[in-house]
C-alpha cells in the first residue's frame, strides 16, 4: 500500500484553483457562460475504443497526455506550452491551465480537462508523493453530477465515470488506480484534483497564438 507523506511540493506551489482574472463561472448566468467547442467532444468520442493512439496520432505519446493533446490539437490548441524542467506531461498541462485562469472546481462542461493525482507510483518509492499523474477529457455530465470522461489507460482509450460529490460511491465512480502489491486501489473521486475550462483555454490561446478555432455560442 502506498504510504502518505507530507504534501508534495507541486501541491504546495500550485493551488488547485487559480485566481481568476475573469468572473468565476458560477457567478455568470447560464446563458452568459462560454460554451466549449463541440469539436473537442467529437474528437474524443472518435478515439474511444482504440487500443493505441499510434494508429491515429503517431507523433504524440501513447498515454493519457497524448489523448488530451490529440483532442485539443485537432482544434488547433497545443497543451504543452508551459512545461518547465521536472514537469511530467500532466503537470505541464495543469500549469498551462493555471496560467490562463482556466482551472475550476465547478460542474464541468463537455470538452473540459479533468486532472487526477497519485494514479500510480510514478517514482516507485512506495509513497504518495507523485502529484499529478493523469488527465482526461470530459464528454458529458449527468443530472446527478456524474461526469463521463474519455482517457487513455492501460488497454486503450476508454470512458470512465467521476462524481466529485460522492467520491466513494462505486456506482458513480470507476476505479482509476488498480490494486497492486504495494498500491491500494482507488476510485476516480478519490484521486480527482480539478477541472480546466475548455472555453477559457480556447479563448486565451486563440488570442495568444491566433488559432483558427471558433467558439460555439
Amino acid at each position: 500500500m502506498l504510504v502518505a507523506t507530507e504534501e508534495p511540493e507541486w501541491l504546495m506551489s500550485w493551488p488547485v484553483e487559480a485566481p481568476l482574472s475573469e468572473p468565476p463561472l458560477e457567478s455568470l448566468p447560464m446563458a452568459e457562460r462560454p460554451r466549449p467547442p463541440k469539436r473537442l467532444v467529437s474528437k474524443a468520442r472518435k478515439l474511444v475504443g482504440l487500443n493505441t493512439l499510434r494508429v491515429t496520432v503517431p507523433h504524440l505519446p501513447d498515454d493519457c497526455t497524448g489523448l488530451a493533446r490529440a483532442v485539443y490539437e485537432d482544434s488547433g490548441i497545443e497543451l504543452m506550452g508551459s512545461g518547465v524542467r521536472g514537469d511530467n506531461g500532466v503537470t505541464a498541462m495543469y500549469r498551462l491551465a493555471f496560467e490562463r485562469s482556466a482551472l475550476h472546481t465547478n460542474t464541468p462542461e463537455p470538452g473540459d480537462l479533468v486532472f487526477f493525482r497519485e494514479t500510480y507510483d510514478r517514482n516507485r518509492d512506495g509513497k504518495l508523493n507523485d502529484g499529478l499523474t493523469h488527465v482526461g477529457v470530459v464528454e458529458a455530465v449527468e443530472e446527478d453530477g456524474t461526469v463521463q470522461f474519455v482517457h487513455r489507460i492501460h488497454g486503450g482509450v476508454k470512458r470512465s465515470k467521476l462524481n466529485v460529490a460522492a467520491p466513494l460511491d462505486k456506482t458513480r465512480n470507476d476505479y482509476l488506480r488498480p490494486a497492486k502489491k504495494k498500491t491500494a486501489a482507488a476510485l476516480t473521486g478519490e484521486l480527482f484534483v480539478t477541472f480546466a475550462s475548455a472555453s477559457r483555454l480556447a479563448n486565451a490561446l486563440r488570442a495568444e497564438f491566433e488559432s483558427p478555432l471558433g467558439v460555439v455560442r
